[in-house]
């Protein structure tokens, strides 16, 4: 892989990231405002806590690509 191919990964994964944490922030309050309201709307805790969870695993994923990447530039 070339350094300008590597650079546009390492840019384009920055972006993800980014995207991907307001895009997290916002569920993360949405779990919250639920969690504050119970036992009301109880039935979507679940879809929320597990929705929340699956963005917060990808950045995760994504950063640690990311960390690789970097390393190997």
């Amino acid at each position: 892989m070339t350094q300008a191919t590597e650079a546009i990964t390492i840019a384009d994964l920055k972006t993800q990231i980014k995207r991907l944490n307001s895009k997290a922030g916002q569920l993360k309050m949405d779990l919250h405002d639920l969690a504050e309201g119970l036992p009301t709307d109880y039935e979507r805790l679940m879809d929320a806590a597990s929705e929340t969870y699956a963005i917060y695993r990808q950045i995760d994923e994504l950063k640690q690509q990311l960390k690789h990447l970097e390393r190997e530039s």
